[in-house]
């Protein structure tokens, strides 16, 4: 979905893309000028070749990295990063400092910008203010141009305007998730390709894990751990059938799970069930969803795996 998601942004009024890898960089190449696609994450130097020749700005992080990227032919364009506190790749402030001399003295690099990442943008101001503070302290000791100056993650972006610089990373908010009032921009469907009733004292899954209190009906439904359900669900939370909430029981299967359907009139074979989105008057959200999985939205959308079908509307 890289590709559509990337022309809704720029059609929305982003100017910049911004992506982990050189792959993901390549799959965007069309939709801006290369220099536009920013590469963040981090790389060894065996791969500074490709990302010198591919027109990408790509992301800096320690002096040798910089020095194999002089190897091309084309000037390449960098943006530094600067570890403020996240305490991954990046150079530290004082690192930083000889990094960017090296890139504005030498004739086959060109800074365009210079970035740190906050550690706890969501949760804790003190950390974030005193990050934002170390970077702002960097680039005065830099000595040179930083380029476009960018900190901001969705979170951020949320709760501290004054940081926005001349551009922000939206990245989880752009789906409408992690950020109040925001509509949710993705939905995730499945359907119901087997109902059952079982007897009271019957069990349903792997491990069985759970036990029918009295008489039930069970949908299967074609959707599991392979396609992005967490197997922490496993008789956690909910999905919607026929826009009533229904009881994921038992545990999650590599390509199916089974619901407690016994209090949904009607659910037949090929009914559409929801496990993010609305149905009627009910709404599943991927923050829900985060908390029954024991974890993030964050992860429970980038697991929908590639087997989902996707489907875009405007």
């Amino acid at each position: 979905g890289a590709v559509r998601v990337a022309r809704a942004a720029l059609g929305g009024g982003a100017t910049w893309l911004a992506v982990a890898t050189l792959d993901e960089a390549n799959e965007l190449t069309g939709l801006v000028h290369p220099e536009r696609i920013l590469v963040m994450g981090g790389m060894v130097p065996e791969q500074a070749a490709a990302a010198a020749a591919s027109g990408f700005a790509i992301g800096v992080s320690s002096l040798e990295f910089a020095r194999a990227l002089e190897g091309g032919d084309e000037v390449v364009t960098v943006h530094l990063k600067v570890d403020t506190g996240m305490g991954r790749f990046g150079a530290s402030p004082a690192e930083a400092e000889s990094l960017a001399r090296f890139i504005d003295r030498s004739s086959a690099l060109r800074l365009a910008g210079t970035w740190t990442h906050f550690a706890s943008a969501g949760t804790d101001e003190a950390m974030t203010r005193a990050q934002f503070d170390r970077f702002m302290e960097t680039l005065d000791a830099l000595g040179v141009d930083p380029g476009l100056r960018h900190v901001c993650n969705s979170a951020a972006t949320l709760r501290y305007p004054e940081m926005a610089l001349e551009a922000v990373r939206a990245g989880i908010a752009m789906y409408g998730c992690e950020w109040p009032g925001a509509a949710p921009a993705l939905t995730l469907r499945s359907v119901v390709t087997h109902v059952k009733r079982v007897p009271k004292g019957a069990t349903v899954g792997y491990g069985a894990l759970w036990s029918a209190p009295s008489e039930a009906r069970v949908a299967t439904v074609a959707i599991g751990y392979a396609d992005g359900v967490h197997r922490a669900r496993g008789n956690r939370g909910h999905v919607l059938v026929r826009g009533r909430l229904a009881p994921l029981i038992g545990a999650v299967s590599m390509d199916a799970i089974t619901v407690d359907v016994s209090d949904v009139e009607g659910v037949a074979v090929g009914d559409m069930v929801t496990l993010i989105g609305a149905d009627g008057d009910e709404v599943i959200t991927a923050e829900e969803v985060a908390t029954w999985s024991n974890t993030i939205s964050y992860e429970v959308l980038t697991a929908i795996g590639p087997r989902v079908k996707r489907r875009y509307s405007e």
